[in-house]
């Protein structure tokens, strides 16, 4: 109103200027015609001035009046409004002092100790004012038993204090929102959570029970499920022999994951004759607009739950990913039939494509390039250009890269980023080995380019994996990705004859990934192995590969020395060197650990630079990947290697 007011006085003052100006220019016209009129009109013009000076005065004299009256009943409504509203108000300054409190905040908290949570609320406000700049405050707090809506605006109020520190001022207003909150968190709890529960290598459990046994164990499996899904009042139906459906409210999650999901303890105390142990695989998801859309998103966990192994669960809720369980040892449950389709299938792909394009993980090692070259002769046999990206050798790799590039064929095969980035297309077939993370491949970019994705890995899945790979032999239960590209030559229907650098390299990541046979090894690595002895290989050429030289060794023997044993078993050590290939030498220094009497587990840390290397091995009932999956941060990297339970983080 005040400025409305404003403006029409300067228009007014505006448009007498002009109408001044105007009878100037008459008068001075008039006095030119006629003389005899210019000291009449200079008299007529000096009234008219002073007549529009004294109108001027008494219109700004009025309207300042009307301004002073207004200003005064607009503060004196400000006041009654900030004293009598119906929310508590405070006014403070950023470093907690209070200035002003409303009687309706002094009713509502008079049997709170609201000093502790206004000096919280200060403190965040002052470090939001630090971050953002944005004078607007809204924010939810938890005071006693309620929940409110604080919102406000804050101005600066003194420039700098005897500490040089600009401070604020702020209104704050508390809205009780505890009703609101109270009924959407009813409606959240009242939502649909869709869980799908598998019973982990049920054909392998059947073939095992004779009848009486089976119909027996099976029965006590079924009870033990029902009467979990009891305690939250859900729906389980069986949908298939191993295969259950479990719909529940969401208000019961908090409950489950309290209990770190009981079940998976309660179903491996089931007995067996054979001693053997059975395990679940759940997944339970609570995204989706509807139960069939999460359904869909619980069947993508469920893959994920499968690929890390089975015996746990995996929640996605809110776009996360969470993992409970996952303890026990894994077990071989793969079957020749799978391998055998895998084969076909990649033989189709292969021959539909224009190209293939091969990749492997950062700082490859022996089981990735081996893989690599075994998937290239595949590719080569059924006459398609085949590349091996490989941008990072690992330690372990330059005595055989060099062997490797001294051959004729191999020349041109291994190429770069860039290189393959300017080969690709949608048309080309990317296959990557040994691991399944987008962030973990030799380039990345690559998975940007085409559609056509095949991966071959052998490694627990984690949350980055693939998602849109349009083929996928991932077993978890293999012992390297060697084994995995052996079985799809062996029972490809192309014949397909292996180089003897190829077969090499392949026996040669088996090896490694099993240390020498004695870790993770099960009849199907035994028989790919066998498979690749039939090329002649020499074992003695296969160990020079891999020697370490003198320094290495040293290094290695140091940060053995230097550890420490915690609970009488773990071991743990660290190498403080900054060194771009801390993560191999840390792998390798974790793996010496686990040679040393009573040491089940061990743990490296090393430093890359700019980032923080951890590997972790185990030969007992330790997982190192659950305890290392709890440490990651925003920019870590992950990488795995079979040799036991064998994980490095970044």
């Amino acid at each position: 109103m005040t400025n409305k007011n404003i403006k029409l006085f300067e228009s007014i003052e505006s448009k007498t200027k002009i109408y001044l100006v105007i009878i100037a220019i008459i008068l001075i016209v008039l006095c030119v015609y006629k003389p005899i009129f210019i000291i009449p009109a200079i008299a007529v013009y000096i009234l008219i001035i002073a007549y529009t000076i004294w109108v001027y005065n008494k219109r700004k004299g009025e309207i300042s009046s009307y301004v002073e009256e207004l200003t005064i009943s607009m503060d004196s409504a400000a006041k009654n409004t900030l004293i009598n509203s119906p929310f508590p108000i405070i006014i403070l300054e950023t470093d907690g002092n209070v200035i002003w409190r409303s009687s309706k905040f002094n009713k509502e908290f008079a049997n709170v100790g609201i000093n502790t949570y206004i000096d919280d609320i200060a403190k965040e406000i002052k470090m939001d004012i630090e971050r953002e700049n944005n004078p607007k405050i809204d924010k939810n707090i938890r005071i006693d038993e309620k929940t409110y809506n604080v919102l406000g605006n804050y101005v600066k109020i003194k420039q700098k204090d005897r500490k040089k520190q600009t401070k604020y001022m702020t209104i704050l207003y508390f809205i009780d929102t505890t009703e609101k909150e109270d009924l959407l968190n009813k409606f959240k709890g009242s939502q649909t959570c869709i869980g799908i529960i598998m019973i982990d290598g049920y054909d392998e459990i059947i073939q095992r029970l004779d009848a009486e046994e089976k119909t027996q164990v099976l029965a006590t499996i079924e009870k033990k499920l029902y009467q979990w899904a009891a305690k939250t009042g859900g729906l389980m139906i069986k949908t298939e022999r191993d295969t259950f459906i479990y719909a529940f409210e969401q208000k019961y999650l908090e409950q489950m994951e309290n209990d770190k999901f009981s079940i998976l303890d309660e179903i491996k105390e089931i007995k067996t004759r054979d001693k053997s142990q059975i395990t679940l695989s759940v997944a339970i998801s609570n995204e989706g607009d509807s139960n069939y859309e999460k359904y869909q998103s619980a069947l993508v966990a469920l893959d994920l739950a499968l690929g890390r192994g089975g015996d746990q669960v995996v929640l996605k809720e809110d776009g996360k990913y969470s993992f409970f369980g996952g303890r026990s040892q894994e077990i071989e449950k793969r079957t020749k039939v799978k391998a055998r389709v895998i084969a076909h299938a990649l033989e189709e792909l292969i021959l539909k494509s224009e190209n293939v394009i091969i990749m492997g993980h950062l700082n490859g090692d022996i089981d990735s390039i081996g893989s690599s070259l075994g998937v290239y002769r595949v590719a080569k046999t059924l006459g398609k250009d085949a590349y091996i990206v490989n941008n990072s050798l690992g330690l372990t790799l330059e005595n055989f890269i060099s062997v490797l590039e001294s051959q004729e064929e191999y020349k041109n095969v291994l190429i770069g980023k860039n290189e393959a980035l300017s080969i690709i297309n949608s048309n080309t077939l990317l296959i990557v080995v040994d691991t399944h993370k987008k962030g973990y491949t030799e380039a990345p970019e690559l998975l940007e380019k085409t559609e056509k994705i095949v991966i071959i890995d052998h490694h627990r899945m984690s949350t980055d994996f693939i998602d849109n790979a349009i083929l996928s032999f991932h077993e978890v239960y293999a012992s390297s990705a060697a084994e995995l590209v052996t079985e799809i030559i062996e029972y490809a229907e192309t014949d397909i004859e292996l180089e003897q650098i190829e077969a090499e390299s392949l026996y040669a990541g088996i090896m490694v990934d099993t240390k020498n046979f004695t870790f993770k090894t099960g009849v199907r690595t035994f028989e790919a192995a066998a498979y690749l002895r039939k090329y002649g290989i020499d074992i003695i050429k296969i160990k020079k590969w891999f020697q370490s030289d003198l320094d290495s060794y040293n290094v290695i023997a140091d940060i053995v020395k230097n550890v420490q044993i915690v609970n009488d078993t773990v071991g743990i050590s660290q190498y403080d060197e900054k060194d771009k290939s801390a993560n191999l030498i840390c792998a390798k220094a974790a793996d010496e650990l686990l040679t040393i009497n009573n040491i089940t587990a061990s743990f490296v840390i090393g430093n890359l630079g700019d980032k923080i290397c951890i590997s972790g091995r185990s030969i007992g009932d330790i997982n190192v990947q659950v305890i290392l999956e709890k440490l990651r941060g925003r920019r870590t990297y992950y990488f795995s290697r079979s040799s036991s339970r064998r994980n490095d983080y970044g």
